[in-house]
């Protein structure tokens, strides 16, 4: 929000500061000098105070109109570059309480009328309905009174032999006997087809009976059809030819089906299975304030929603079934013995959790951390007298805090290190958070208690505010002071974790299939991806086909933390397994399974519905939230393809660079992946207009061509803190700088002499400050600027000076002025560029 003093506005509206004061004063505002903020809804207050004065009506815009025009620049071959401008134009208009009336009246009318003629329409039907009856019933007693006088006509259909009475003795003739039978024949035929036409009469359905009852199979007329192959009269057959007429019946009510919604559903494959238009979906989601398409994927929720405001019934299915097979497929019975306890260490950055390791362990792994300084999770276990336990190594930085979430979640025992020279620090209370939130016991490591500044209690009381007792206190939280440098409590620490461990009882089946967590992974350039497994409950073996997330394979090879080739790793080892087909996720569970088979199935699935779901979670633009979106294309961005060595340390540096920037400047990573930098990535940048970023990996010889003929900028980093100060940089440098005035002294006007050469000279005596010759002036009187210019000519006594201090007396002529009066006051400024920070 812009804020200005009562000084400047009336600068800016050419008006006295008195004059506005005043105002100000009428408008029931609180003003009452010129070095006084004036805020956009005081300028509003003030504004709309003027113009009732002046007897303008006020009204609200009805309308506005925003536009919007953004600039890119497109390479193509060469050198060449093509500059493309899009300019958009949206208005929206408010409608007034009169026309929003109106509207409503007319829905009410439309409602009216749409009654009206549904109850018009239920009237027709009726009527129909007892017209179809009457007929029915018509037909029925017409044809019962023809069978009737038929009946009494011809003999019963029963007699099948003609009956030849005894008395006359005359000779029948064969062709007589003929004749005679096929009459006889023809006068059943005619009786059985009108019983058949009465009983079908008497049991004809309803309009209701016929709606519900299945559509025929058999096209009308077949009666007569089969009549007629039968051996039917002729009329029968003429009958049959003319009638022309198809068996379409429409439905008299909607049709309700069942449909089965899976957890994601596509819009065409919800309006299959209700037997509707696929645009009639998306015409009635878009009534229901959510614009689709019609290959949009739904959410389970969304797509009940919809069926069941269209009157149909709705089956939920889970699509868990290949999950909920391989979950009854793991089950194994066997024994279950002691573990190792897997311990996480933990803590601020700098406080010494790798040289502490580093002294457990007897080996330097401290001189491969670049600046000291952890990147990455390392897992390492050590064998000591009462038993082995497992470490795992966790970042200190503050960008990492999902990394330290993990470890702690894949964990016994957290160890806190805790600096005795620093105290308890930001990354200190959030490994407390993560280790109460996972419900793992905390053993804290006060490290560095040989230095002379060293503040045991100190560390107890800063832990103490966080819920972290001593046990001397009366809490359950051991507290060992250690010195990683000289070893001081090493072997007591390790004590303290043990009893720990003892105290939680940790059991695993070595005997069952491994199954672990994935503490890191990266894409090794030999040797494909690469996971390092911490491997929970089981045992693991070389040639175990495995499943991790989304990527399965079989395990070729399995080495250790020293990088030696092991054939299988029991529970609480940490391991680099290689032959997955890609780099999983950082807190991936690992399973061994059967066959890959099944493994394949699994993981294509794992795919496909994390697509899915995704697809079906993207936001999609309403009209409630345009107004917060729209600033968003005018925001300077910095677009970065960002390649790292392991897949834990990629997702640290795109959460921390995404949280830098502001309202103005922001930093999007258009691509991300782990290994090295090759050429696709290069035309990624190149085509984005990009910046390359390589964390620990370096670019092949196609990238290399790419960036040298192209002049693309990439860098290479090994320490998280120089990216991060680096890309900071760069937002500073996009935000600009702003401009502002400096007042470097103000000269009072005691008398004014005329001059044939330069007018009107000032008289001054300087009261503030230092006025300059080449520097702007304002000409100010009763405080309220009433002339910016330049100084013409500037004298003490009858020399041409530079620059006149305060106290002392000097002469000012005003370039193209001559209206100075005694009392005016002459202010020197400068205007000076200061650079924007975030």
């Amino acid at each position: 929000m812009t804020q200005v003093t009562v000084k400047e506005l009336a600068q800016v509206v050419d008006t006295p500061v008195e004059r506005l004061l005043q105002q100000m004063r009428e408008a029931g505002l609180s003003h009452t000098s010129a070095e006084q903020v004036v805020t956009d809804n005081e300028k509003q207050a003030l504004l709309a105070h003027l113009k009732s004065s002046h007897g303008v009506k006020l009204e609200e815009p009805r309308k506005i109109t925003l536009k919007r025009k953004t600039t890119t620049t497109l390479k193509v071959a060469g050198s060449k570059t093509i500059s493309v401008e899009v300019r958009k134009k949206k208005t929206y208009v408010k409608r007034s309480p009169d026309e929003l009336e109106a509207e409503k009246q007319r829905e009410l009318e439309e409602q009216r009328a749409a009654e009206e003629a549904a109850a018009r329409l239920k009237a027709d039907e009726e009527a129909k309905r007892r017209a179809a009856e009457e007929e029915a019933r018509r037909q029925a007693e017409q044809a019962t009174a023809i069978s009737v006088a038929k009946a009494v006509e011809v003999p019963a259909p029963e007699v099948t032999e003609p009956q030849v009475e005894a008395a006359p003795a005359r000779t029948v003739s064969n062709e007589e006997r003929k004749r005679e039978e096929a009459r006889r024949s023809e006068k059943v035929r005619v009786i059985d087809d009108e019983r058949r036409d009465r009983k079908n009469a008497q049991h004809r359905p309803s309009i209701k009976e016929k709606a519900v009852a299945p559509r025929p199979s058999v096209r009308p007329g077949a009666d007569e059809e089969d009549r007629f192959r039968r051996g039917g009269s002729r009329a029968g057959k003429s009958k049959l030819k003319k009638r022309n007429v198809h068996g379409f019946q429409s439905p008299t009510g909607p049709v309700v089906r069942e449909v089965t919604i899976g957890e994601t559903i596509t819009v065409a494959e919800l309006a299959a299975q209700m037997a509707v238009k696929g645009a009639e979906v998306v015409k009635f989601m878009f009534k229901m304030g959510t614009p689709v398409t019609i290959n949009q994927v739904l959410d389970q929720e969304t797509a009940q929603l919809v069926a069941e405001e269209m009157g149909h019934k709705v089956k939920l299915v889970s699509e868990n079934a290949l999950e909920e097979q391989l979950a009854e497929s793991l089950k194994f019975e066997g024994e279950a013995l002691s573990r190792a306890p897997v311990v996480t260490v933990m803590g601020h950055v700098d406080h010494g959790k790798t040289s502490l390791l580093d002294y457990i362990r007897r080996a330097k792994v401290a001189a491969g951390e670049a600046g000291g300084i952890t990147q990455h999770i390392g897992a390492y276990h050590v064998e000591t007298d009462r038993g082995m336990i497992t470490f795992l190594d966790t970042p200190g930085h503050a960008a990492f805090t999902a990394m330290r979430a993990r470890g702690a979640k894949a964990t016994d025992i957290v160890i806190l290190v805790v600096a005795a020279d620093d105290g308890v620090m930001p990354q200190t209370e959030e490994a407390v958070q993560h280790a109460k939130a996972a419900g793992v016991p905390i053993v804290v490591a006060v490290n560095k208690i040989d230095k002379p500044d060293a503040d045991l209690d100190r560390i107890k009381n800063g832990l103490a505010a966080l819920d972290v007792i001593p046990e001397e206190w009366g809490g359950d939280t051991q507290f060992v002071p250690v010195s990683a440098k000289v070893g001081t409590g090493i072997d007591e620490l390790l004590e303290a974790v043990l009893l720990q461990a003892e105290v939680l009882e940790l059991k695993a089946t070595p005997s069952a299939p491994g199954r672990g967590v994935v503490v890191e992974s990266r894409l090794d350039k030999g040797r494909g991806p690469v996971a390092t497994v911490l491997v929970q409950d089981g045992t693991l073996r070389q040639g175990d086909m495995v499943l991790v997330g989304v990527n399965y394979g079989r395990v070729r090879a399995m080495l250790d933390e020293n990088g030696k080739p092991i054939k299988e790793a029991g529970p609480s080892i940490p391991v680099e397994i290689l032959g997955l087909d890609g780099t999983p996720d950082a807190g991936d569970e690992l399973t061994v399974v059967a066959d890959e088979k099944k493994a394949r199935e699994v993981a294509l699935f794992r795919q496909g519905k994390f697509r899915e779901v995704k697809l079906a979670r993207q936001h999609s633009a309403k009209l409630e939230n345009i107004f917060e979106t729209m600033g968003q294309d005018e925001k300077k961005t910095l677009n970065i393809v960002l390649k790292s060595d392991v897949r834990g340390s990629l997702e640290a540096l795109q959460g921390a660079l995404s949280e830098l920037g502001n309202e103005e400047v922001q930093v999007r990573v258009v691509g991300g992946g782990v290994g090295g930098i090759t050429e696709s990535d290069a035309n990624l940048a190149l085509a984005s207009n990009a910046v390359l970023f390589g964390f620990n990996v370096r670019a092949d010889a196609g990238a290399r061509k790419i960036v040298e003929q192209e002049g693309l900028d990439l860098r290479y980093y090994n320490v998280i803190y120089d990216i991060i100060e680096d890309v900071k940089k760069a937002l500073t440098g996009m935000l600009g700088s702003e401009v502002r005035e400096n007042i470097l002294g103000v000269a009072e006007v005691r008398d004014v002499f005329r001059s044939p050469k330069f007018g009107a000279i000032a008289g001054c005596m300087v009261v503030e400050g230092m006025v300059h010759r080449n520097r702007p002036i304002r000409v100010l009187r009763d405080d309220v600027v009433i002339f910016e210019g330049e100084l013409e000519s500037l004298r003490r006594y009858k020399d041409d000076v530079a620059e006149v201090r305060a106290g002392m007396e000097c002469g000012i002529g005003v370039k193209s002025y001559n209206d100075v009066k005694v009392g005016d006051k002459i202010e020197v400024y400068e205007k000076v560029q200061v650079a924007r920070t975030l």
